[in-house]
């Protein structure tokens, strides 16, 4: 990354203002904390396949064992 007047410093993903490196990658612990409670809270969600998308990437549904027709 380039150094100098003409750089920005990375900036903090919830104030957006410059990062602090004892609190890295946020600017203060209390941007930190407010970062953990949206993920504690659902406020943040990795998306994910419903059961029903789930279902039809595994292909046509699999068929119980057809006994075995001379008995053995």
């Amino acid at each position: 990354m380039p150094e100098g007047p003409t750089a920005t410093a990375p900036a903090c993903p919830v104030c957006g203002k410059p990062r602090a490196t004892e609190h890295k990658p946020f600017c203060s612990a209390r941007c930190a904390d407010r970062d953990l409670h949206r993920w504690l809270t659902g406020g943040y969600a990795v998306p994910a396949a419903s059961a029903t998308d789930e279902e039809e990437d595994d292909g046509p549904p699999r068929r119980a064992r057809d006994p075995d027709p001379d008995g053995d």
